[in-house]
């Protein structure tokens, strides 16, 4: 399906990702690289603990490249997808994680407090879209994001990284995740530029205006240590926050957003 267009333009997530597809996705050395880095970094903003074994989710798991990652880690982990392709290859490659088939936007079905944290790898832009006559985005989004809540441990992180298509999509996701109690921030990471390789964290309720001011004055942006940020691991002795935050992250480019 060679196209410039965005995949959830072209297709519904089920439909896209075919049996092809999915084997081509998984098969592509330069994207089974990006996803591995992409799930590395959303486990760091997870903070978990050190040193012991976490239950995590992982929403939209496709063929397993990110559930591989928590694995590796020592975590043990439920993976979720729409794409009947994608979880046949996670199958025959026999991942460790459980795996269930699942539109999250119908919402999630788990037992109160459930997962010590959650990641997302280049999933949550697809719930902007209505594919169906019926589709409503941002209720769609709230039943997801109320039910996530609900499914994770208190003081537990889910991490998002998805691949907005302009700023409303930003403010429409944030919204409804802040509504269904969540709160958090934005991480932008610089993966392209050479002035500013760390990330920033961006707290709400300001975080679309800053982020989108950076994008037009990249001159006045500044490197925030990890004391600012937030996002270093807790000091010994140092309590978790009862609280359930999100953090998102994305490619920030050169020509906006990807």
């Amino acid at each position: 399906m060679a196209s410039g267009r965005r995949p959830e333009h072209q297709a519904p997530p089920e439909v896209f990702y075919n049996d092809d597809e999915a084997r081509k996705y998984t098969s592509n050395t330069r994207m089974i690289e990006i996803q591995v880095q992409l799930s590395q970094r959303a486990i760091e903003l997870l903070d978990l603990p050190e040193d012991q074994p976490s239950f995590l989710l992982d929403i939209g798991c496709g063929s397993g490249l990110s559930g591989e990652v928590l694995t590796e880690l020592g975590h043990q982990w439920v993976g979720l997808d729409i794409s009947p392709a994608m979880l046949d290859v996670a199958v025959e490659r026999e991942v460790e994680g459980d795996l269930f088939l699942h539109d999250i936007g119908q919402g999630l079905c788990f037992k109160p407090g459930t997962f010590d944290g959650c990641i997302s790898i280049s999933a949550l832009q697809w719930l902007c879209n209505a594919d169906k006559k019926g589709h409503n985005p941002a209720k769609r989004l709230y039943k997801f994001f109320s039910s996530l809540y609900s499914s994770m441990s208190r003081g537990s992180r889910a991490v998002f990284q998805f691949y907005p298509e302009n700023p409303q999509q930003v403010e429409l996701i944030t919204t409804q995740a802040m509504k269904a109690g969540f709160t958090g921030g934005l991480v932008v990471d610089y993966p392209n530029s050479t002035r500013a390789k760390k990330a920033l964290a961006l707290r709400i309720p300001n975080l679309l205006r800053r982020v989108f001011n950076l994008r037009e004055n990249k001159s006045t942006t500044r490197k925030i240590n990890k004391k600012e940020q937030g996002l270093g691991k807790r000091k010994e002795g140092q309590e978790k926050t009862t609280g359930k935050t999100f953090l998102f992250f994305f490619e920030f480019m050169e020509n906006g957003l990807n």
